[in-house]
């Protein structure tokens, strides 16, 4: 059997397709959190705050330290550059076809106001 591992923006995008992972990135931007304040903050339980953190640290988006009981949450060093450089560069692709799609239905429009003035 082939095993599959995914690239790091495949973790890091689908840690932060959802709303609450992304609420804990938000939050930990403000400064590090025990996992016990972070199922406070987001009403949820403890172990479902677990899960949301494992994720995002299997991602590299968050870390975690545990002394004694508590475990707490900080960001990863890593941060979303690579993210942020993949995002940038289908945005120009994206502004790119929309721009000349832009041109196409200017010269429609144009052609159809010189077809109806003859």
């Amino acid at each position: 059997m082939v095993q599959y591992v995914s690239p790091p923006l495949d973790l890091s995008f689908a840690a932060l397709s959802d709303a609450t992972r992304r609420g804990i990135i938000d939050q930990l931007g403000r400064g590090d959190a025990s996992v016990t304040s972070l199922a406070d903050k987001f009403q949820m339980t403890l172990t479902g705050m677990k899960k949301h953190v494992q994720v995002l640290e299997r991602a590299g988006l968050v870390v975690t330290q545990k002394v004694g009981r508590v475990r707490t949450c900080k960001l990863g060093k890593r941060g979303l550059k690579a993210e942020a450089e993949w995002i940038e560069a289908h945005r120009k692709l994206f502004e790119a076809r929309f721009e000349a799609l832009d041109e196409i239905i200017s010269e429609m429009k144009q052609e159809g106001s010189d077809d109806s003035a003859s």
